[in-house]
């Protein structure tokens, strides 16, 4: 079997999650979703499970985390600078936030970070490895 991530983050709102996943790219896996959470496919690899609050508290016990702490940031990378751009333009126009941290770009590297309306963070970035200077490739 292929290794697969499943990330599950607890959502406020679960139409609106949708909706502001779809924005960013994903798309939604109906044989994974009903009315309490919703499967969202980044990749063959990658799927974010978005979770109501009461969905997520049939996991665990442990507190939902306060508005504005952060406890992981998943990174994305996308296939040009434009697209990591339209990423964070799609975050702001479903109710998210772009540029959470400053925006970086190396040349070889651009990133930028996003928060979603919960306020999970999301990395956007393109990268050209070809691009990156020798000393770099090292690390």
């Amino acid at each position: 079997m292929t290794r697969m991530i499943f990330v599950s983050l607890p959502v406020a709102d679960l139409p609106a999650s949708i909706a502001f996943y779809s924005e960013l790219g994903f798309t939604q896996n109906p044989q994974f979703s009903d009315d309490t959470s919703a499967c969202m496919v980044w990749s063959d690899t990658i799927h974010a499970m978005l979770l109501t609050h009461a969905k997520w508290r049939t996991f665990t016990d442990r507190p939902l985390p306060p508005k504005g702490a952060t406890g992981v940031m998943l990174s994305l990378s996308l296939d040009s600078r434009e697209a990591v751009d339209a990423m964070n333009r799609a975050a702001v126009a479903q109710g998210g936030l772009a540029d959470v941290n400053p925006v970086q770009d190396l040349g070889f590297m651009y990133g930028r970070d996003l928060a979603d309306p919960d306020g999970h963070l999301w990395g956007a970035f393109w990268m050209d490895p070809a691009a990156m200077p020798a000393a770099d490739r090292q690390h």
